[in-house]
């Protein structure tokens, strides 16, 4: 290992030195000793490249929002919305090493026409620096979140662009195009990690590009005006917009905010695929397409490499041959391979699980808020606690372009897309709700069930976690002069950002937190019942943190419970032939 701990493993060959352990029955990677390491961190303040680079994110600055005298308990100042960076940052903080325990790394990733699940096991916070040495960041300033946390839903955006620059991209036409965002799938994993769902973007919808921060090779910043009525694959690449642009237009069309992305290439399908060892398709009929070079006899195939980047590319061997169609094949590659890396041939293999941790961080363009290998190795752990049999694959639902004589590009349906955007962002599965989870949500139900209390007598403190700069203070109002709630305080913002708005409360305080409930318009699902928090006089008081759905005072909080019914939509678990 070299003096930063990158791994430059000259001598050594990890995949041939792994080894059982047989106190934890799993593998481990027994690499020689580094030489010694400083015990002096660098410093926190230092300045980071422009663009890509390997950086971590430092802390956010605060912003007031305060009235004077107001208490601060629990929170920070109310504005801004917390959890998203305003620009760059940099220094990391490194973990330390646990002792005589394999680390598990389950990563998913995204390529060039897909995304990828990679199971590694391995050991040692060496491996983990070298493979984070493999990976490749972009700032995208607040697009993104500064971090990652293991305790709430996050949506992350998987982007495959068609660039024909950088090694293995070249000689598939349109020579030195910068690329486009040309595949784009948001994974949504629910907060309880029972499910996931991936909505495909299609890259000829037509979307309104708002304008894009990107950060420039000297530091600054140059804001990419936006573009109305344009195809989306159009907000990569174009007019040099990065990955960040991207994401925000995806928040332009759904409502829905991713909170990371992935992004790989052609070559990283090729590497990632033959890495795994060859994924297995169906196709109901022979294929011939001179156009991607892919030819294939009906029936199952295992391919991989060139092979594997011709079956996500064709747009001519399915269907009507269009994009909708080659997004259908998309889907059945990817839960082929979600198949693959949870069995038990690929997780038992220490050399194949090395050469897919190898491959799938060298593949990888994230941003900076996980472009550490650690927290990837937690991403991946919350991944893998999804069953493929919950991992459901949609599309956006979409119209031909009405504007159009000669159909080339496809419109949001806004009767249907709304309800699925609105289910995502609720955290409903659109997988079948098992007996267990029918209990659990009629016990949620009850909750709303009983005495209420005055309205006088509720004792309630609110933050803001999420929702539009001002709400904790225009809810106080509200609720003071409107709904005569006099013992309410507005203390500032959360600790944590909330996707959803919660109510939290002691058991002999459950009158109080129904009529609330009650006069806010809140789902059963935003009751925790839990402990209170003690205001300035010493007296308990319950918590209302509003979360992102939170619409304005006086607007009730809806919570889906069932997921629409969604036309082509298939799950992980099973196998699909394309016609």
């Amino acid at each position: 290992m070299d003096a930063q701990g990158r791994g430059r493993a000259d001598n050594i060959d990890p995949a041939d030195q792994w080894v059982l352990n047989p106190d934890t029955g799993e593998y481990e990677l027994r690499l020689a000793p580094s030489p010694p390491q400083s015990s002096v961190p660098r410093p926190r303040g230092a300045t980071a490249p422009a663009g890509r680079s390997r950086s971590a994110p430092g802390p956010e600055a605060p912003a007031p929002d305060a009235l004077p005298g107001q208490r601060r308990r629990r929170g920070t100042p109310e504005e801004p919305p917390p959890g998203r960076r305003r620009g760059r940052t940099s220094g990391r903080t490194k973990g330390k090493p646990k002792k005589g325990k394999a680390k598990k790394v389950l990563l998913w990733t995204g390529g060039g026409m897909a995304f990828v699940l990679v199971a590694v096991t391995g050991a040692g916070y060496l491996y983990l620096k070298h493979l984070e040495g493999n990976i490749t960041t972009t700032d995208v300033g607040d697009a993104a979140k500064s971090s990652f946390s293991k305790d709430e839903a996050f949506n992350l955006l998987i982007i495959g662009t068609d660039k024909r620059t950088g090694a293995g991209n070249e000689g598939y036409g349109d020579k030195n195009s910068v690329g486009h965002a040309d595949t784009n799938i948001l994974l949504h994993v629910s907060k309880d990690r029972t499910n996931a769902t991936a909505l495909s973007i299609p890259r000829d919808l037509i979307a309104n590009i708002p304008d894009c921060p990107t950060k420039q090779e000297d530091g600054s910043e140059k804001v990419i005006p936006g573009t109305p009525n344009v195809r989306f694959n159009t907000s990569l690449g174009q007019d040099e917009r990065d990955p960040g642009c991207t994401m925000r237009t995806v928040k332009e069309v759904t409502g829905i905010e991713p909170d990371h992305f992935m992004m790989a290439d052609f070559n990283a399908v090729k590497t990632l695929t033959s890495a795994v060892g060859g994924v297995e398709v169906c196709v109901g009929k022979d294929v011939d397409d001179p156009d991607s070079h892919l030819k294939l006899s009906k029936g199952k195939h295992t391919i991989e490499g060139e092979q594997a980047l011709a079956f996500l590319r064709t747009r001519h061997s399915f269907g009507n041959e269009g994009d909708l169609d080659r997004i259908k094949v998309q889907q059945q590659f990817l839960g082929s391979l979600a198949r693959k890396m949870s069995s038990s041939d690929t997780l038992t293999s220490p050399t194949k699980l090395y050469k897919l941790a190898e491959a799938a961080t060298k593949a990888l363009t994230v941003d900076t808020g996980i472009g550490k290998a650690s927290t990837l190795k937690d991403m991946a752990l919350e991944l893998k606690k999804v069953p493929p049999k919950n991992i459901t694959f949609l599309t956006v639902p979409v119209l031909d372009n009405p504007a159009e004589k000669v159909k080339a590009t496809v419109v949001v349906n806004q009767s249907t897309a709304p309800a699925v955007f609105q289910a995502i962002k609720d955290d409903v599965s659109f997988t079948a709700v098992k007996q267990k989870e029918k209990k659990e949500k009629a016990a949620v139900a009850a909750r709303l069930k009983g005495s209420r209390s005055a309205a006088a007598d509720i004792r309630v403190d609110i933050y803001n976690g999420g929702a539009a700069t001002g709400s904790a203070q225009e809810t106080l109002a509200w609720l003071q002069n409107e709904q005569g709630v006099t013992k309410a305080s507005q203390l500032g913002n959360a600790e944590k950002t909330l996707s959803k708005t919660t109510l939290e409360y002691s058991p002999d305080q459950a009158d109080q937190a129904r009529k609330l409930a009650d006069l806010m318009g809140l789902p059963a699902s935003a009751m925790k019942p839990g402990e209170s928090e003690k205001n300035d006089q010493g007296l308990p008081a319950i918590v209302l943190t509003l979360g992102k759905d939170f619409k304005g005072a006086g607007t009730p909080v809806k919570s889906s419970s069932k997921a629409p019914d969604v036309d082509g939509k298939s799950t992980a678990d099973k196998q699909v032939c394309s016609t």
